[in-house]
């Protein structure tokens, strides 16, 4: 990487970083900050998922959608990881799975994973780089020094055109990508990750398979 794509690349991180302290005013340290108990109001459905939101499936009949904002340096969002790969693999195209980003302010390479997951993404390569970050997050969280570097060999990994990504990762548009995921993450209240919402209901904190899985069945028996 040349010194100049790498002072580039600190200040969009930076921005990224810089706004997730304003958004993300109530979590406390390094920890994720959980949010509370399940809100009555129902999420607006615009805010809560945008024509270009990613999904990682999507039902035919719309019925159930599930949404969550999230942070790849989060240990929470880890830990919830294999339970959303578990739904998804037994409900297959019956459930709608949506992911937001939410990088936090402690964690200081969320920024720059959401950066590098978004320009993955641009290469039709969303989900891989998705499960990369998760399965190697012991590997570069809670480095107080860039990560970009490794995140660029994961792309390398996964075959994608390492000059486009690192022109996607320096793109301001792809820095606004992750920004509107936050700014509407805000708007709906989440204030730490794994924020999740079924069908526009926030669920209660770090629910456990079998809580997902008896919320999906009775939404899909409606």
């Amino acid at each position: 990487m040349t010194t100049n794509l790498k002072i580039t690349l600190a200040i969009v991180v930076a921005a990224v970083i810089g706004l997730g302290g304003l958004l993300a005013w109530t979590s406390k340290g390094p920890s994720p900050a959980a949010p509370g108990g399940q809100p009555s109001a129902t999420a607006p459905a615009d805010v809560l998922v945008r024509p270009d939101s990613h999904r990682l499936s999507t039902a035919a009949d719309g019925k159930v959608t599930v949404v969550e904002f999230l942070d790849f340096e989060c240990e929470a969002c880890k830990a919830m990881f294999p339970v959303i790969e578990r739904l998804r693999a037994e409900y297959g195209d019956r459930v709608t799975f949506v992911v937001r980003y939410f990088p936090l302010p402690g964690h200081p390479n969320s920024g720059t994973a959401a950066l590098a997951v978004e320009a993955a993404a641009q290469q039709g390569a969303l989900e891989p780089m998705y499960r990369k970050m998760y399965e190697t997050q012991d590997q570069w969280s809670h480095q107080q020094t860039s990560q970009a570097e490794k995140f660029i060999g994961y792309a390398r990994e996964l075959g994608l055109d390492i000059q486009r990504f690192q022109q996607t990762v320096n793109d301001p548009a792809t820095v606004d990508r992750v920004k509107r995921d936050m700014n509407d993450g805000a708007t709906l209240g989440v204030e730490g990750t794994p924020t999740l919402f079924l069908n526009g209901q926030q669920l209660p904190s770090m629910p456990s398979y079998e809580q997902l899985k008896a919320q999906i069945d009775a939404a899909l028996a409606r």
